[in-house]
């Protein structure tokens, strides 16, 4: 992948995690029910996805550099 597609993905990933802890936050009313806590999850999954394959792509390009 290009460096712009690999410095998307880690926003992209940042941004997530960032809604993520926003919805996973939420409280309804004065009870302790957390409603978007499933929703919270998923976001995070994609984010760790996100943030994964960015990271591989760019361990493998600077190996092929140094090479």
């Amino acid at each position: 992948m290009r460096f712009k597609i690999e410095v998307i993905l880690l926003l992209l990933a940042i941004t997530l995690f960032s809604v993520a802890m926003f919805f996973y936050s939420y409280q309804n009313g004065l009870t302790s029910v957390f409603p978007y806590r499933g929703i919270a999850l998923a976001f995070v999954g994609f984010g760790s996805v996100s943030m994964v394959t960015a990271s591989i792509s760019y361990s493998k390009r600077s190996k092929n550099i140094l090479q």
